[in-house]
């Protein structure tokens, strides 16, 4: 089969240009291909932008074991409906992701019911070292420095150096100091108030647990990806990335704020906890002067009768993959960002960050995994018509400008103007590490 879209706006490396892709069993062919080139069907895309699929780095889509809040299917029926074509899901789920079969098997799992693309972490224990050291069909190392489910949190410096030290993949983690998180949360009493949460979660829980994880990385020269930062002093640690780390940013950390509480409460409950305006404003810096490479939702649905318990009891995280893209095109409305930043953030970085083949950019030879965007479409958030299984989002009630349209996986359109094909199922992602980055390829060099 071959598809031609035509008469759009691309965002190509090199920056935006009107000209028709020529796609090919899942590739694209050629980009401005010759006029009378034979096809199997146009897309007339006046009017519209078309940017590669989004690449959300961090997820929690809760398959196996906590289904009630989200499956790998209706996760990835918001993933299709927000514009993003491809996901790293994280180990935390039940069983945990912390062996090579267990890998083995969530892989197995989303060619079933994945409608988008997908990978999936393998998670760092105090004892899996050789497992870590084996695994191959995955993106990286996922380590939580910060209170975890299960067996999931390592915290004993030995056993964080030995994994530094002896594997050879790239690592990211969650950084909130345990020590410090037990000891503000003991001296609130645990806390009673949804925003007790962000004084528990503090500042210096981040701040400590970020510098250590950075000292090993650069100490063992080894490639580490910082997960959601939450503060803008986490920031100026950034400034030196030694060709080894990169970072990231969430969309609750860049839009909303401890006075967002009141209004919102356990609804913006996440870890690591929302900070201050200040800290907003210091991570859009960060963003912009390149120490923050890429925007990732951290996408952790619950069920809102789980979020409508009371403090301390109710549980962290927020549903966030269907509407991220809109809520960044609707900052190039507003002129906040330009379209070229977003789909760098959004789409090339990370990508280049877990060294993902044929993702994040339109080029000839790379996978058509595309969206047609309608940069002037106006549409309201609700509630009941989330597609993830939660049905809530934090942002409902608010309209947004720029919206994705059409996604496209591997050349197939899996959804259109509100509607999917069910029969699209994604393909998993594969990952070259030779590339070696980030800091490898260069922006523009496709």
């Amino acid at each position: 089969m071959r598809l031609l879209i035509s008469g759009a706006t691309c965002v190509l490396p090199t920056g935006q240009a009107r000209v028709d892709l020529l796609i090919e069993n899942g590739k694209i062919l050629g980009i401005d291909p010759p006029q009378g080139a034979s096809v199997d069907e146009t897309i007339r895309a006046d009017d519209l932008v078309v940017i590669p699929g989004v690449v959300d780095d961090q997820v929690h889509f809760r398959d196996p074991g906590l289904t009630h809040k989200e499956d790998l299917r209706t996760a990835t029926r918001a993933c299709a409906k927000g514009g993003v074509t491809s996901f790293l899901e994280m180990p935390n789920t039940k069983p945990t992701t912390t062996t090579c079969d267990r890998l083995a098997e969530k892989l197995a799992l989303a060619s079933e019911k994945c409608m988008v693309n997908y990978g999936f972490y393998i998670g760092a224990t105090p004892a899996n070292l050789d497992e870590l050291k084996a695994a191959k069909r995955t993106p990286g190392i996922k380590i939580f420095i910060g209170s975890s489910t299960g067996d999931l949190l390592v915290d004993d410096q030995q056993a964080l150096e030995r994994i530094f030290a002896e594997t050879t993949l790239p690592i990211c983690a969650h950084c909130e100091d345990e020590a410090t998180v037990k000891a503000n949360s003991l001296r609130l009493g645990g806390g009673s108030k949804y925003e007790d949460h962000s004084q528990i979660r503090d500042e210096a829980a981040a701040v400590i647990a970020t510098k250590r994880a950075l000292d090993l990385a650069i100490r063992h020269r080894h490639r580490f990806h910082v997960l959601h930062v939450s503060t803008a002093a986490e920031t100026e640690f950034l400034r030196d990335p030694q060709g080894l780390i990169t970072a990231e940013a969430c969309p609750h950390h860049l839009f909303f704020n401890v006075d967002d509480y009141e209004r919102l409460g356990s609804l913006v409950q996440m870890n690591p906890s929302i900070k201050t305006s200040a800290d907003n404003e210091g991570l859009w810096r960060a963003l912009k002067d390149g120490r923050i490479q890429v925007i990732a939702t951290d996408h952790a649905p619950h069920t809102l009768e789980e979020k409508q318990q009371p403090y301390p009891k109710s549980p962290s995280g927020l549903p966030a993959v269907e509407n991220s893209l809109a809520l960044m095109l609707d900052c190039v409305n507003a002129g906040i960002c330009s379209l070229e930043s977003v789909v760098h953030w959004m789409c090339d970085a990370p990508a280049r960050v877990w060294d993902m083949e044929g993702k994040g950019r339109i080029a000839e030879g790379y996978d058509a995994d595309l969206v047609l965007v309608d940069l002037g479409k106006k549409q309201t958030v609700r509630n009941e018509n989330q597609e993830t299984k939660c049905r809530w989002s934090p942002w409902d009630g608010v309209t947004l400008q720029g919206w994705p349209v059409r996604t496209i996986v591997g050349g197939k359109t899996v959804f259109l103007d509100g509607n999917f094909d069910e029969s699209i199922r994604g393909t998993e992602i594969t990952f070259d590490h030779a590339k070696g980055g980030y800091w490898a390829i260069p922006n523009n060099d496709a």
